[in-house]
């Protein structure tokens, strides 16, 4: 046995993966199983490694071990994601470090850094996964803005526009002004925020009359162009129809307009309209024709449109413009006001409604396909609860705006020519073609044209990831995407069910004509232990990377897995990593105290022990049968669970005890055997959780062929479940746990031997009767027909059974116990009697009460009877 004495997750760990790494036992290559593949949900290339990535590549790698383990050719495509908004974000910080402005270079110098910052920064979560114990296929690694991948990209726009789905317009988007790009819908999170109502005061033309106005925004009265009021508002009836208001501080005149769209309870009834910046103040506009001042520079600042504020920043003028109004006798008064503000997803900012052209994707009829397949259960869903919400939002889906005002991404294939129109193109041979044709000019040149400064928003890569990574657009024929598409299960968060579960369902019926995956797994939220969401921000966020090299990549994936179901959150506790390597030390322990025993090859199995390697064997099976089913319905953490509890409880805690060898004495050949033939069954059982220790162990089992892996190794499978020798074993196992608990509660020494008697029923398991003397530690178990009321009974379903005591117990002791025994039963008999002999109780308490009571005194009453029999024999 070369085992080592100590268990040290440090020293086998980064052993056992460069093993599989350089014996290539994760890659993948298309035959003739059957496939099982996974595509990660690719983290940023800024990202570092957090609890809730451990969470969900351990469950991802759990599903694919366990795959690979049960035959089936195992693809897990890892991957990440170019993130426009935060790579761009961070390539600007690097630049400002060194003395330089994006402003101040071209988007070819810029997009040099950023490639420069990419390859030396990105990727770190990729290797921090591999601490983890991932087994992706890393040869199969993919980047969104590698080559295969953005040339897919390009080619689905151009194919969308072609056929209509793609547009181009001036719309009212989500303007994020510290990223300086449009957002879409789903990038935007509402949050209840405390502000103010201001009631501004709007003079009528003409008259000496004000018109007051409730706002949140008061900054924006500078892009205020008409007032609205609700036509059936008696309060504004004697207003001409041609009446005039004069803008607070701005002095603009500006028209009133009548609209049902005011809601006659808010306020005071009266709507300042700001096409500009607001997307119902926009249709209001585009209804009466209103002309539209965009007031904000993409930064947030006031620009020079109006001559006020020129500069400043929206929040620093909401501040001030309070004081000039005021000032101005036109603040009519403010109260605190809480309401729901958008801000940015990427950025944490306030958003800005804001006019701008933008490229859009028209979603209704890409929705229509992947709704059904959901609500019908192409795709299923765990935990089911989501399908809800996934409808609700396909139901009122809305265009998705794809373009962003970034230079690090995807850039629109998009060309204008010199005297209007543009062409789309995924190349700029086939631009020039196309823009050649279009200008009806040949002579145009590839300088003449000036493609779209815009790049396309990042999750419009990575809608097509289950496509992308096999190359599926590109070559849509090729036999890797025939083979793996579509994957089998996605596991993520519920976060991105809209941003990129719900897309990769529709560009896999788009582009395939079927479902991307068959099941999506939403993991839960990591909390801490007091339920708070876990955060750089708070400060109780753990470091993975930290917690693994405390305790063990293997320890720290139990943790996630004890502690997670589907869709429900994690209350994470470090304690629950200790736990782990606990159990790390248990396996080994186990393994090291049966590499422990001597053999003798003449030994004949005693009763005992082919009693127990039976009743282990029918254990065995029933936990494969039932964590076959907990995988079947998902139920990732109760299989660990019931594989924990058959290691600890079953092996380790029982079946070991019972085939033990005295101490000195060997055991037999056949016991052997058997005990490491359960233990290779339980590593490969165990290994998609625990997946360094139980290499470790199995290599050690058995002499192994170079390369041979346990990852590669033949899942267990389970044969006939034997219930009722399972059922007898139970019966045996209370009486060896209620002798035990005899000698605890009589103090009798644990080395000293003790006789068992027994009334015979069929609830006595004869044939286990090897075992319980084992276990129980027992002379002898002896058939009798009479009670014995000095002796210490227990009873096991109808079975009886007495330890006697003659000899053993202080009688005077035992005598004064079982008399307070008996004074306390009395005293509660009484108790209860009086509660039962007033009719008005009986008669009015219900029912259940009054049955409840009369079981108390029944129960009494034979205590009391027991405990009057026990002290009369005393006294004999």
């Amino acid at each position: 046995m070369q085992i080592a004495d100590k268990y040290s997750p440090r020293e086998i760990e980064s052993k056992w993966y460069d093993y599989w790494i350089d014996r290539r036992l994760f890659h993948s290559e298309p035959d003739e199983r059957q496939p099982y593949t996974i595509v990660i949900p690719p983290p940023n290339v800024t990202g570092m490694l957090h609890m809730g990535h451990m969470l969900n590549n351990t469950l991802q790698d759990v599903l694919v071990r366990r795959a690979r383990m049960s035959g089936r050719n195992a693809c897990w495509v890892p991957g990440m994601d170019h993130a426009s908004i935060a790579t761009e974000a961070k390539v600007v910080a690097m630049l400002r470090e060194r003395g330089i402005e994006k402003s101040q270079l071209t988007r070819e110098e810029f997009l040099r850094y950023a490639w420069e910052w990419k390859e030396q920064y990105g990727g770190v979560i990729l290797r921090q996964l591999r601490k983890l114990g991932a087994s992706c296929d890393w040869e199969r690694t993919c980047f969104t803005m590698d080559e295969a991948r953005t040339e897919s990209v390009l080619r689905v726009f151009c194919d969308l526009y072609d056929k209509g789905k793609i547009y181009r317009g001036v719309r009212m988007v989500n303007w994020d002004p510290a990223a300086q790009t449009a957002l879409s819908d789903e990038e935007v999170i509402f949050k209840e925020s405390h502000g103010k109502l201001y009631y501004l005061r709007y003079k009528v033309e003409g008259t000496e009359k004000h018109i007051i106005v409730a706002t949140t925004r008061p900054e924006t009265i500078l892009g205020d162009t008409a007032l609205c009021v609700n036509p059936e508002d008696p309060r504004y009836a004697d207003l001409p129809a041609d009446a005039r208001v004069i803008v607070p501080l701005v002095g603009r005149s500006i028209p009133v307009i009548r609209d049902t769209y005011v809601d006659i309870e808010f306020g005071t009834g009266a709507l300042k309209v700001t096409p500009a910046h607001d997307v119902n103040d926009y249709m209001l506009g585009e209804k009466y024709g209103l002309e539209t001042i965009d007031i904000f520079n993409d930064d947030g600042t006031i620009n020079d449109k109006v001559g006020m504020y020129v500069g400043e920043d929206r929040f620093d003028v909401r501040r001030r413009i309070e004081g000039d109004l005021a000032e101005a006798g036109l603040l009519e008064k403010t109260e605190e006001y809480t309401n729901n503000v958008g801000y940015s997803e990427r950025t944490g900012v306030a958003i800005e409604p804001k006019l701008s052209m933008q490229w859009f994707l028209s979603m209704q009829e890409l929705a229509e396909p992947a709704t059904r397949a959901v609500m019908e259960d192409t795709i299923r869903f765990v935990p089911e609860k989501y399908k809800n919400t996934y409808r609700h939002w396909m139901e009122n889906i809305k265009d998705w705006c794809i373009s962003r005002q970034l230079w690090w991404g995807q850039r629109i294939p998009a060309w204008y020519l010199p005297k209007g129109g543009y062409v789309v193109a995924p190349t700029e041979e086939e631009a020039l073609a196309k823009a050649r044709e279009k200008a009806g000019d040949q002579s145009l040149r590839l300088s003449d044209l000036r493609q779209d400064d815009d790049v396309l928003d990042t999750w419009f890569s990575s809608w097509l990831w289950p496509i992308s990574v096999f190359d599926g657009i590109r070559r849509p024929d090729n036999e890797e995407v025939k083979y793996y598409y579509p994957t089998d299960d996605l596991v993520t968060g519920p976060d991105i069910i809209f941003f990129w579960v719900a897309r990769m369902i529709m560009a896999g019926y788009e582009y395939r004509g079927e479902e991307p995956f068959r099941n999506v797994y939403f993991t839960g939220i990591v909390r801490d232990k007091i339920g708070r969401k876990m955060s750089k921000q708070l400060g109780n966020s753990p470091d993975p990377l930290d917690l693994i090299d405390k305790y063990g990549a293997d320890g720290v994936r139990m943790a996630m897995l004890i502690s997670s179901s589907a869709g429900n959150d994690v209350m994470f506790d470090e304690a629950l990593c200790e736990q782990g390597r606990n159990f790390g030390n248990k396996i080994w322990n186990a393994y090291r105290l049966v590499g422990g025993w001597a053999v003798d090859a003449a030994a004949a199995q005693s009763e005992n022990d082919r009693l127990a390697v039976e009743w282990f064997g029918a254990a065995l099976d029933r936990s494969l049968r039932q964590i076959a089913d907990d995988f079947g319905s998902y139920r990732i953490s109760e299989a660990f669970k019931e594989a924990y509890r058959l290691f600890w409880d079953d092996f380790s805690g029982l079946y070991l005890e019972m085939v033990k060898p005295a101490y000195g004495s060997p055991t037999d050949p056949a016991t052997m055997a058997a005990t490491r033939a359960f233990f290779d069954a339980l590593m490969r059982l165990l290994h998609p959780f625990m997946p360094f220790v139980t290499e470790e162990i199995w290599q050690d089992l058995a002499p192994r062929a170079e390369g041979e892996s346990i990852c590669t190794a033949a899942m267990p499978e389970a044969g006939a479940v034997k219930e009722a020798l399972l059922a007898r074993f139970e019966l045996a196992k209370e009486a060896i746990s209620s002798v035990r608990n005899v000698r605890n509660q009589k103090q009798l020494p644990q080395k000293e031997a003790l006789a068992l008697r027994v009334v015979v029923d069929e609830n006595y398991p004869a044939e286990y009767a090897p075992v319980m003397m084992k276990m129980a530690n027992l002379s002898a178990i002896e058939p009798t027909v009479e009670k014995d009321p000095t002796a210490a009974a227990f009873l096991v379903k109808t079975t009886q059974y007495f330890v006697p005591m003659a000899g053993r117990i202080d009688v005077e002791a035992e005598r004064k116990k079982l008399a307070d025994e008996l004074a306390y039963c009395e005293g509660f008999l009484a108790s209860v009697m009086k509660k039962l002999s007033n009719e008005r109780f009986v008669q009015s308490a219900p029912e259940k009460v009054v049955a409840n009571e009369r079981a108390k005194q029944a129960d009494a009453e034979a205590k009391i009877a027991a405990l009057r029999e026990q002290l009369a024999a005393l006294d004999k």
